[in-house]
């Protein structure tokens, strides 16, 4: 019987920030077969840059059912619930808490989801570390052929299993391939939250943009910002653009904008970045895609990535009109399908996917590399982070996910998250800034 006349497919998508929550969600409605419905629930993990509305809304991925948690409610939830896949969508260090946390939760079911996890974008620092903390799901996705070898030969080379390692794409390419065309042209430049982290640095970057803006008043010039005062993403922004914009006299063809970076991608004849996987969104669309060189070409600011790419670029040339043109072989190594094949890229995680639930008697317990034998002196700091136990278990005071809060602790809960994000986001920024006077 097809799988599509049977049920619909039910997924879990945990993240622990906006662009998290993006990859995770858009990855889990590219999970399941043709004609195969998806029942999605959304799981946010507490912490300090859990999304606002208006970041979910932007994603475009709405969930049947959407809480946040913490990792040892969510362990409770999914013991509960027959969920066929979970996606997990965080930083390397919760996703081995709750790998750990789902072998213990597990240890006595005869059947269990498939466990997905993966990168939201360019994998540019910490391979080895992250990799190594994502090992043991049963999928480890990787957004191009080459991040695919790479992912084998880490795991190969410490005798881990690489077999979970599975080629797919960024699963939020997509839009209509760029035309060019007469008029006014669109010039964007794709800020990152901690890319360049410097005050000099963003200023500079500011600066540049602003001039181009005046050296042409014939096109429009857009600073795409990724949150707005208050919100906050993967990586905390100590000098937001918005504060460093109020003391520059821009020109009135520049200004901020904010949304889906697909709808500002409609409208764009350039793209400028420093090392966004927006220059990889661009690329998919064959929007000419500039990659800053002002700053130097390194790895602290993830542009080396580009090396070889033919995108490698500086404001100077910009200004002159120079136009990046992309390294067609380069381009096809980074899972960027402009070509038309980016409609198959899931086909072999679908097919993986199906396979496993179809196994007969169940899926062998989660195995991750680090363990007590093989990182006792990591591990446990790793998982208690998250209030786990060395075996995985949730430790004494941790919140479980049989104790529903009342209405009162619920409140008492969000004065405190907020109170905690204010310190983490505001106060400690300003102190550290306060130090370097």
């Amino acid at each position: 019987m097809p799988e599509s006349a049977t049920k619909a497919r039910r997924i879990a998508v945990l993240a622990d920030s906006d662009t998290r929550w993006k990859w995770g969600a858009l990855t889990a409605s590219r999970l399941s077969p043709e004609g195969v419905a998806v029942h999605l629930d959304g799981y946010l993990l507490r912490g300090r840059a859990t999304p606002t509305p208006r970041q979910l809304r932007e994603v475009g991925a709405t969930p049947d059912t959407l809480r946040e948690v913490t990792a040892a409610e969510f362990l409770g939830a999914v013991e509960r619930e027959p969920y066929d896949v979970l996606v997990l969508a965080l930083v390397g260090g919760a996703v081995q808490a709750v790998l750990h946390g789902l072998r213990r939760a597990w240890e006595d079911r005869p059947r269990r989801p498939v466990v997905v996890t993966g990168y939201v974008g360019v994998v540019y620092e910490k391979l080895a570390d992250g990799l190594l903390l994502r090992h043991g799901a049963d999928l480890v996705l990787a957004n191009s052929r080459q991040d695919a070898e790479r992912f084998r030969a880490v795991y190969e080379g410490v005798g881990a299993d690489a077999s979970a390692v599975t080629e797919v794409a960024l699963p939020f390419l997509g839009g209509d391939a760029y035309r060019g065309g007469e008029g006014r042209r669109t010039v964007v430049f794709a800020a990152q939250p901690s890319v360049p982290g410097d005050r000099a640095g963003r200023a500079y970057l500011l600066d540049r943009l602003i001039r181009h803006a005046r050296r042409h008043p014939g096109r429009d010039v857009l600073l795409k910002l990724r949150s707005r005062p208050g919100e906050h993403t993967t990586h905390i922004e100590e000098l937001p653009y918005q504060k460093l914009a109020r003391r520059a006299d821009p020109p009135p063809n520049f200004r901020l904008v904010y949304g889906h970076m697909g709808e500002v991608l409609d409208t764009t004849d350039l793209l400028v970045t420093v090392s966004s996987t927006a220059a990889l969104e661009s690329l998919h669309r064959r929007i000419p895609t500039a990659v800053l060189t002002d700053l130097g070409v390194r790895e602290a600011l993830g542009n080396h990535h580009f090396v070889g790419s033919g995108c490698l670029a500086s404001w100077d040339q910009l200004d002159e009109g120079h136009l990046p043109r992309p390294d067609p072989g380069w381009v096809a190594r980074q899972g960027v399908a402009a070509d038309g094949a980016y409609a198959t890229a899931f086909d072999t995680a679908r097919a993986r996917i199906t396979r496993l639930l179809g196994r007969p008697g169940g899926l062998p317990p989660l195995a991750p590399y680090y363990s007590t034998l093989t990182a006792p002196g990591y591990l446990p700091g790793v998982l208690a982070r998250h209030h786990l136990a060395p075996d995985g278990t949730p430790l004494p005071g941790a919140p479980g996910a049989d104790r529903a809060p009342g209405p009162v602790r619920q409140i008492v809960r969000r004065a405190a998250r907020g109170a905690y994000r204010h310190g983490v986001q505001r106060v400690a920024p300003a102190i550290r800034r306060m130090g370097e006077l």
